[in-house]
């Protein structure tokens, strides 16, 4: 029986749009192109939080946030629950990683054989001060979000992807070698995360004085959500570029990091090319949220915006036929995909769990209609948001705010809210009702709260809590860097 193997590549904070192949109008991503032509790209795929750790947790386990409860960037992932890596191992199927987890460490029995130059949260806990919400506290103290400086050069963040990028090369030049054994390798890079820094030939594919403004800057008379204000006052981060010249600069780095990010992806298939393994290996590419990048004055994710909830999804590789699919995806959709690229029947782990196999997806008639759901509980916010995609209609619930109601297939840039026209009262109640059989937002925020609130009593109260974890991103430890 022929080998199967799957390479699962996650990057981090990439906005799928910004991708020649989706049709921006600028950007260079040759290789990511590349592997849209050859396979299926999903032009609907979404986060189930639009941060990182809750997103990854969930990614690991197929499972919801709230069914999981990993809620913010302090409750990592341990493999307390069961995830596609246990599945495998149980099968002797080889498992192993190269880069970027965020989960809690490399100790925990996550679902990986071995893990090399693992990344995850800082100290085994994470940003413990941003699980202080209702009322939230913003740190003051340290570096901003977006990083010391702004611009070309190097970071531990293009160094450690560089490292990630030649460990992922050279360990499938010797898989090449081992006839016997599938496998599945899961790569996590972390462009185009912040800093904002990008080696000097990715930065100067974008002047600065080409680049166009994004789309409802409060400077215009664009008036932020409630919800989504609170964030904005929260994370400050529009306020605190040192000038105009500097904010500029953060987009050119942004696209940038997105071609650093294209220009690692295509090594990895490279490798698989010379190694060998292109015609027995499946690749999945995505990422565990997007970003805003100064769309409605904001930066980072954690919002229920296109921008910040999307993901990229593409699937190429033997028996993958070239196709567009507009059926909505997420990432719990990875949990049967993987299972199914290692040659395994995803359907007994199944039970709890709502993804469906990608394979299966881009094959089967399109599914508009399909609901997808993204929550967020974490810093900057004083209570739970949810999204609900379902056909042309975006829903967006905050807890204890007025709701936002947009038509992507009329306004996809979600420039409209119609939430509040007597119209579409009906379609709002059917979109609500839709997330009400899901789960029960109010509930969900009542716990969510209740688990932070433990947490923030067992690292020994909100004072000592605000202090503990990073303000900006995730450090390279000595362990990851090697």
């Amino acid at each position: 029986m022929p080998r199967k193997n799957l390479v699962v590549i996650m990057s981090d904070e990439h906005d799928p749009r910004i991708m020649g192949c989706s049709g921006h109008p600028f950007v260079k991503t040759p290789h990511l192109d590349a592997l849209a032509c050859r396979g299926v790209r999903f032009t609907n795929a979404y986060t189930p939080s639009p941060i990182c750790v809750p997103a990854r947790a969930a990614f690991a386990t197929g499972l919801r946030v709230h069914q999981i409860r990993h809620w913010d960037n302090a409750m990592p992932y341990t493999g307390a629950q069961r995830g596609w890596g246990h599945v495998l191992q149980d099968h002797g199927v080889r498992v192993e990683s190269i880069g970027k987890l965020h989960y809690r460490n490399t100790e925990d029995p996550v679902g990986f054989d071995a893990e090399h130059l693992p990344m995850h949260v800082l100290g085994g806990y994470g940003m413990v001060w941003a699980s202080i919400r209702n009322p939230y506290r913003p740190r003051t103290d340290g570096v901003r979000m977006l990083g010391e400086r702004i611009g070309p050069g190097e970071s531990s963040y293009t160094q450690y992807d560089r490292s990630v990028t030649q460990r992922a090369v050279q360990w499938l030049h010797e898989a090449g070698q081992d006839d016997e054994r599938g496998f599945v390798l899961y790569i996590g890079l972390v462009a185009p995360h912040f800093p904002f820094v990008v080696p000097q030939e990715f930065y100067d594919l974008y002047p600065t004085d080409r680049l166009p403004e994004p789309k409802l800057h409060p400077g215009t008379g664009y008036q932020r959500h409630p919800w989504v204000q609170e964030y904005a006052d929260f994370m400050g981060s529009e306020d605190k570029f040192a000038d105009a010249a500097e904010r500029l600069r953060a987009f050119a780095a942004y696209y940038g990091l997105c071609s650093w990010l294209d220009h690692n992806v295509g090594q990895i298939v490279a490798a698989l090319e010379a190694s060998g393994l292109a015609d027995s290996t499946q690749i999945v590419y995505t990422s565990d949220h997007g970003d805003n990048l100064g769309a409605r004055g904001v930066w980072g994710k954690s919002t229920l915006y296109e921008e910040s909830v999307k993901v990229p999804m593409l699937l190429a590789g033997p028996g993958v036929a070239p196709a567009v699919c507009d059926t909505p995806v997420d990432l719990l959709d990875l949990f049967p995909t993987i299972l199914q690229a290692a040659g395994l029947d995803p359907a007994p782990e199944m039970a709890q769990r709502p993804g469906r196999s990608l394979f299966e997806v881009a094959t089967a008639a399109p599914d508009l209609e399909r609901p997808i759901l993204s929550e967020y509980h974490a810093a900057g916010s004083n209570s739970a948001g949810f999204m609900l995609r379902k056909g042309r209609w975006k829903y967006h619930h905050y807890v204890g705010f007025r709701p936002e109601l947009f038509d992507l297939e009329a306004d996809p840039e979600e420039l409209n809210d119609l939430a509040g026209q007597p119209e579409y009262a009906e379609v709002l109640a059917r979109v609500h009702a839709e997330l009400l059989a899901i789960c029960d937002p109010g509930a969900v925020d009542r716990q969510a709260k209740a688990d932070q609130a433990e947490l923030i009593r067992r690292m020994g109260g909100p004072d000592a809590a605000h202090l503990m974890g990073s303000s900006t991103s995730t450090p390279v430890t000595a362990k990851a860097a090697a």
